[in-house]
């Protein structure tokens, strides 16, 4: 009698899958170029917090003895016309040229927000009454109403800021206001409306959390364009004075220039630079924009132009 063999069955089982974590995912989103500015960015952060801890002298500590030293153990990066510890400066310095670009942004947004969420939700006449206001905000020079606003309640950083925070709020809040409109129309809108929702909650916890990576990028790369703008303002004398440890105001150092001495003037002017490039790539990697590389760029240029090179030499009426 044949005995029927049994074949073994497979058993499958739950093989847990190891998920990448929050640093993972954040680096692979923002790709090697946001990365590397995210972390330029920190380390200058916690430097200016850290200021008086890292500091190795006295941002206003004078020596007229050691004037235009160069680089050495006790002066890293050498003396400015005065004497003063150019490192030390430069530490110290970041806090207020990343202050006066901080509350610039922020009352901008604390702005610019309702008032973009509002014309985005209710449209019509609201909509084209706050548009039109945008427009003609938008219009004004941020460093025009910076001028004036220094000449009207005198030099300082908190006048600039006030003047440059007005003309930034159109800047936020028309893309808020672009990007809350097509949130406006989606479906799921119409679904918590049709639940009970309020339009503030739909506003606050749904549209506004759903842009907020959008909201987040031009925050970023409008915190690059104010630090640019205040630090013009302290190169020209109208923002943060003399002798203030600021960036802008360093830059403005017109005698180490005469003397030949070139450092007090480029490693403030380079940290602007450095930070202004680091918050534009981090906020177009934010906002989900991802550059063309220039070199695939003039590819697909010549591309097309061979192209339409050879379909324009192509008969009338010929298959190409």
């Amino acid at each position: 009698m044949n005995t029927p063999t049994v074949e073994p069955v497979a058993v499958v089982t739950d093989v847990a899958v190891a998920r990448p974590s929050r640093i993972a995912r954040l680096r692979s989103s923002l790709g090697p170029a946001g990365t590397a500015a995210a972390i330029f960015l920190i380390v200058v952060l916690l430097i200016a917090i850290a200021a008086p801890l890292i500091a190795p002298y006295d941002p206003d500590a004078q020596s007229l003895l050691s004037a235009f030293a160069g680089p050495s153990g006790a002066h890293l990066l050498g003396t400015d016309d005065l004497g003063r510890d150019i490192l030390s400066r430069l530490v110290y310095g970041s806090r207020t040229s990343l202050l006066g670009p901080a509350l610039v942004v922020a009352v901008a947004l604390l702005v610019g927000i309702p008032l973009a969420l509002i014309a985005a939700w209710y449209g019509g006449a609201v909509d084209a009454i706050v548009a039109r206001i945008f427009d003609l905000v938008y219009a004004l020079p941020g460093l025009l109403l910076a001028v004036l606003a220094v000449a009207l309640f005198g030099p300082g950083l908190m006048p600039a800021v006030v003047a440059l925070s007005i003309a930034y709020i159109p800047f936020l809040a028309r893309i808020v206001r672009a990007a809350a409109r097509q949130q406006r129309v989606s479906p799921y809108v119409d679904a918590l409306a049709v639940q009970g929702f309020g339009v503030t909650r739909i506003m606050v916890r749904h549209i506004l959390r759903n842009i907020g990576p959008v909201v987040l990028g031009q925050a970023a790369i409008a915190f690059g364009y104010a630090l640019l703008d205040l630090a013009s303002l302290s190169f020209l004398g109208l923002a943060v004075q003399a002798p203030t440890a600021d960036w802008g105001v360093m830059v403005s150092d017109s005698n180490a220039l005469m003397q030949g001495y070139w450092l007090p003037v480029l490693a403030p002017g380079v940290l602007i630079v450095l930070c202004v490039l680091s918050l534009t790539v981090l906020g177009a990697r934010i906002s989900g924009e991802r550059p063309q590389p220039y070199l695939r760029m003039r590819r697909a240029t010549r591309a097309r132009v061979g192209t339409g090179a050879h379909s324009s030499t192509t008969p009338t009426g010929a298959t190409p």
